[in-house]
């Protein structure tokens, strides 16, 4: 396809010819997913994927691409090389300090606003590919008794290849838009060895869930283009949204959060379908019978479980899960001294991490920050609904707390989508910051009014 070719097809579709650009080489890691399962032999398709990804990043972004993702591959392998006692803590700071100086330079929440796109959403992902291998060969080091189940799993004992490690970083695309998975696993796909080593189970096949992975991108898709003319960002700025009344700009906040999270659910269910179809999102058989492939690997959104969450705890386990997965094992749980129990500061802590992996917009910093208090309001109202014996009150709190989810996400979400200080207050400030005075209340009362322990034997029959 010529440049006027592509030109013409921008324009008749609304975006630029960079988001173009990448949009055709995304939707190209499907097939070129597909083609890796007949790549010859173990070797091959570690170049496979290491020469496909890179192919890929270069028709997307440039050649400047490559070399960006090259300089925290070469640190994170360099660190396992030559210090893998402290391998871990060195690669997390030097590959999260490369990519906030890339998100510094290019500052690319405002191309991204703007319509524009780069290689640093990429490297966002490569980042946590990097760290979490990286990591689980420090783990290989330490007793197994001495660690948590995710780590025992994940740990590597042997020094991956430079091509192993270099086809796990970019496997045909997915460095994209993720899903994150685990170097373990990309061996053990490569190799076809565990849950991938033929069985009398047969050979799981992918194209179902590929199929239905597509069509939900593209119901994704038409739904996000009919309703964002509607709902502009930018409307946010105008004298007409501070004509409106409370209620109106409060609808309009979640009709904004609620419209962009489907070109969330557009990406993700192509990511999806690439990895499905490559056969590295199989995630194991279920018990029923007759067995049926799992594929939840692959799975990086439940579009019901985040419009439909009935707890703000929900969120994380059901929005970005594979991110939300890595933030857990490398961040949270490892906050945790042994013998304590997590509370508000690891919470807190892992949404810093997480805001300062998108960027460094005072949007993405408040909505993360934001959203550590808004799961905490929701524990409260948990612990509430747990503790009451009332079956109407119960009810009234379970539908408090889908209520309050719906609220402050949607309100928070303002901020992660207009990023500056400016408009994230003015948004905040048009509803009266109910979205942030609502859980402080909730966390405060909490403390106030602590429900009385449920019975052990009860508190198991509800589990």
């Amino acid at each position: 396809m010529g440049q006027p070719e592509i030109e013409s097809l921008a324009t008749a579709i609304g975006v630029s010819v960079p988001v173009l650009r990448f949009l055709l080489c995304f939707v190209a890691t499907i097939p070129v997913s597909l083609f890796h399962r007949v790549a010859p032999g173990v070797t091959g398709r570690h170049l496979y994927a290491a020469v496909s990804g890179a192919v890929l990043s270069y028709l997307s972004f440039g050649f400047s691409s490559n070399l960006h993702f090259l300089v925290p591959m070469l640190l994170g392998y360099a660190s396992m090389l030559l210090c893998r006692k402290y391998c871990g803590i060195i690669t997390f700071f030097s590959a999260f300090g490369y990519l906030i100086g890339c998100h510094v330079y290019y500052m690319s929440g405002d191309a991204w606003k703007e319509g524009g796109i780069d290689a640093t959403g990429a490297l966002m992902v490569i980042t946590l590919k990097i760290i979490s291998c990286v990591i689980n060969y420090n783990d290989g080091l330490l007793k197994e008794a001495n660690l948590r189940e995710a780590q025992k799993k994940n740990r590597l004992e042997k020094l991956p290849s430079l091509i192993e490690y270099f086809g796990y970083c970019l496997c045909c695309g997915s460095h994209f838009a993720g899903p994150v998975y685990e170097m373990k696993d990309y061996l053990e796909w490569t190799e076809r060895r565990g849950i991938w080593k033929a069985s009398e189970k047969g050979s799981p096949s992918p194209y179902g869930a590929t199929l239905r992975a597509i069509l939900q991108a593209a119901v994704c898709m038409g739904l996000y283009l009919y309703l964002a003319p509607n709902y502009p960002l930018s409307r946010f700025s105008e004298p007409i949204y501070q004509e409106w009344g409370f209620w109106k700009r409060l609808s309009y906040q979640y009709m904004s959060g609620f419209t962009a999270r489907w070109k969330y659910y557009f990406i993700w269910s192509i990511s999806e379908a690439s990895l499905t179809v490559s056969g590295l999102g199989f995630s194991g058989w279920t018990d029923s019978s007759p067995h049926k492939p799992r594929w939840d690997r692959a799975k990086n959104v439940d579009i019901l479980g985040v419009e439909l969450a009935k707890s703000s705890v929900q969120l994380p386990l059901v929005w970005n899960i594979q991110v939300s997965t890595w933030l857990r094992h490398y961040v949270y749980e490892r906050l945790v001294q042994n013998g304590q129990k997590a509370g508000f500061f690891q919470l807190l802590a892992t949404q810093i991490v997480s805001a300062v992996w998108h960027g460094l917009y005072p949007g993405y910093i408040i909505f993360f920050a934001q959203s550590a208090l808004f799961i905490a309001g929701s524990r409260v109202i948990y612990r509430w609904q747990r503790a009451t014996s009332m079956a109407l009150f119960k009810k009234i709190l379970v539908f408090l707390n889908f209520a309050y989810t719906l609220l402050v996400l949607n309100y928070s979400c303002v901020g992660f989508l207009v990023l500056s200080l400016d408009e994230t207050r003015a948004a905040y400030e048009s509803v009266y910051f109910i979205g942030t005075i609502l859980p402080i209340e909730l966390i405060f009362l909490g403390k106030m009014i602590e429900p009385a322990k449920p019975a052990r034997s009860k508190a198991r029959k509800e589990q």
